[in-house]
């Protein structure tokens, strides 16, 4: 325990003490017996060896330590060479370096360094007619400074592969560049600089802000979005996969992604979770028949899996069997996680539409209502089966169109057509879907709710009211009833 680990410590601390004393009581008793008896016995020399021995310990010499005290004073010899002061460490690797302020130091480690720098603006004094330092000392002498006469005893000292060769041509060459460089700069027109060839005139590069930030990583971030618009076409699930399914419609698709969403906003999951367990059910209902009974047992796993990918901390296999009501046990989640995962190959780099929605938004001077309409209208492509058949960049560009067009933001100018990737005529087919799904009665209700709330903007119900008020601009009917369960 603690207290008697103090106690052992101050029992070793005063152990010298006491041993002192009980040494001095032995020794008074041992004389009083000894001088009885004899008078120079054993035991008598072998107390005063030990008593002269504490004595002379501060006169004793540490040959092997080196002498390491610091005591003594006057010249030491460091490698045949004499130093006077006090005779510190002798070992040559144990002197700091940089810090001592010796002449052998300096003429090593400082000056070399300085050394260099002024070989480097005065080459042109030194260099000789073939472009290399001059070998004779005499030039090295004519040098007016003291840091050049320094120099040339720590360039004699340095090993011949350090030694500073410089060549005019190098020289000159440099000097060029730069007299040619800074004219063309100068002269060039401002815009151009700052725009790059791929943009329009029209088009701001927004992405120049970025350069000083490295979480953004302006330098790449075209050629990841680029690469991530091939990637969505390998993706993208089979937009009729419910023709080849007996026992599932399109109806049950929406029902179980509602209950989903349901699921993800009780475990206050990333978005980019959600838009990944639904292609994760799609790409493997593409690939797969799925019984009735198991299509739950499929949305559970790959919410499971989704949220492994996408979360820092994902919620524990039981919390999902508890929120199916125990329908399912772990090991029929875990066996069923290991099934989805071979049927994809493992392959999960889905390029998430929110990706494209920040890009997108980025555009817009990140305004938080329209970014926030924006992910409500992207959400709905994951209950609508009819989103399937576009990708999900094309998604996130009507959703952003949509959300403008709502809050009456403006028109869609090249600057967010450049972004965005698509122009006002492609965004048009997408940009119906929504505003068709919007002006009809709700049909999911748990997507409804949970955007209808403060933290939303109460997205919901803005958009629909807009919706309904006019989808007769836009040629939509909506009193004519849509059967989301057709096939």
């Amino acid at each position: 325990m603690p207290p008697a680990r103090a106690t052992s410590r101050r029992a070793v601390t005063n152990e010298n003490d006491e041993n002192v004393g009980v040494a001095a009581t032995r020794l008074t008793r041992s004389k009083s017996a000894a001088f009885d008896t004899e008078t120079s016995t054993g035991p008598a020399k072998k107390l005063q060896t030990k008593k002269s021995s504490t004595t002379a310990q501060p006169l004793r010499k540490r040959a092997a330590l080196g002498d390491v005290s610091n005591m003594a004073k006057g010249e030491t010899v460091v490698e045949g060479k004499k130093i006077n002061g006090k005779a510190g460490l002798v070992s040559k690797a144990a002197q700091p370096t940089g810090v001592q302020k010796s002449t052998i130091s300096r003429a090593t480690s400082t000056r070399t360094a300085l050394g260099m720098k002024d070989a480097n603006k005065k080459a042109e004094a030194k260099l000789s007619g073939s472009g290399v330092l001059a070998p004779k000392a005499g030039k090295r002498k004519t040098a007016s400074t003291n840091s050049v006469k320094e120099e040339t005893t720590a360039e004699d000292e340095q090993p011949s592969r350090k030694k500073i060769h410089l060549e005019v041509k190098e020289v000159v060459i440099e000097e060029a560049k730069e007299n040619l460089e800074e004219p063309t700069v100068e002269a060039a027109d401002p815009e151009e600089i700052s725009i790059p060839a791929q943009f329009d005139k029209n088009v701001a590069d927004l992405d120049t802000e970025d350069l000083d930030d490295p979480l953004m990583v302006a330098e790449y971030v075209v050629e990841i979005f680029e690469y991530l618009k091939k990637l969505e076409i390998s993706t993208q699930p089979n937009a009729d996969y419910m023709d080849h399914q007996e026992d599932l419609e399109w109806k049950m698709r929406g029902i179980l992604v509602d209950w989903l969403i349901e699921v993800h906003t009780r475990f206050h999951l990333l978005p980019e979770t959600l838009f990944l367990a639904v292609n994760i059910i799609d790409r493997f209902l593409s690939a797969k028949m799925v019984q009735l009974d198991r299509l739950q047992l499929v949305g559970v796993t790959a919410m499971f899996i989704a949220s492994k990918y996408e979360e820092v901390l994902s919620p524990h296999v039981t919390n999902f069997k508890n929120v199916a009501d125990d329908g399912f046990t772990e090991d029929e989640i875990l066996s069923a996680e290991r099934y989805v995962l071979t049927a994809l190959d493992y392959d999960l780099s889905y390029p998430n539409p929110m990706n494209f929605l920040r890009r997108i938004s980025k555009a817009d001077d990140y305004d938080i209502q329209t970014r926030t309409l924006g992910k409500y209208l992207m959400e709905i492509s994951l209950l609508d089966h009819r989103f399937m058949h576009y990708l999900p960049s094309h998604v996130a560009a009507s959703s952003m169109y949509l959300a403008r067009a709502i809050l009456d933001r403006g028109e869609w100018h090249p600057t967010l057509a450049h972004y965005a990737g698509y122009t006002e005529e492609q965004i048009e087919p997408v940009f119906r879907l929504m505003i068709d799904y919007l002006a009809r009665p709700v049909v999911h209700e748990a997507f409804f709710k949970k955007y209808a709330s403060k933290k939303f903007l109460k997205a919901s119900i803005l958009t629909r009211a807009w919706a309904k008020q006019h989808a007769v601009d836009f040629g939509i009917d909506a009193s004519i009833p849509l059967e989301m369960g057709a096939r």
